[in-house]
């Protein structure tokens, strides 16, 4: 049981920990850029895509889609609540600061940008030829392919 989720824990603890970096970073080194503070944001949500399109390459070569898709996205939900709930704390403000909208779109925008990488990554990986399945049905068909043809009598 805990071979299958700490992998998930950790994964949701680092895509909350780049949030809080990237906090600290906008909050201290830029103060008051909002521009400067977008720019970090948007670096942020791409490394976390990234990270997320590693992970799905990597789970993606050991196990069945059925199997690491579940936990990818309940790290994610976890990294999301973690993200939007108390992460505004740690730069000084809450999370209804900036109103509902302002809310919302960061739930969304999370959930587009780790929706992208996850997916970039599985479809590079299906592309490669180097998924579950497909090592899968390559094995299943070297073993057919190695036995001698049977010869039957009529």
């Amino acid at each position: 049981m805990r071979q299958r989720w700490l992998p998930v824990g950790i994964l949701a603890g680092g895509l909350f920990a780049i949030n809080v970096v990237a906090r600290l970073v906008a909050r201290f080194a830029f103060g008051t850029d909002t521009e400067a503070q977008d720019r970090l944001t948007l670096a942020m949500f791409v490394v976390i895509g990234l990270v997320l399109g590693t992970v799905a390459f990597v789970w993606g070569r050991r196990w069945p889609l059925e199997r690491w898709g579940g936990d990818l996205a309940l790290a994610v939900l976890i990294a999301l609540l973690l993200t939007v709930l108390v992460g505004p704390f740690v730069s000084g403000g809450h999370p209804f600061a900036n109103g509902a909208g302002a809310f919302f779109s960061q739930v969304w925008l999370y959930g587009g940008c780790s929706a992208a990488g996850a997916l970039l990554g599985y479809l590079v990986l299906i592309t490669l030829g180097l998924d579950h399945r497909s090592q899968s049905l390559q094995r299943y068909a070297e073993t057919k392919l190695s036995k001698p043809r049977r010869v039957v009598r009529r």
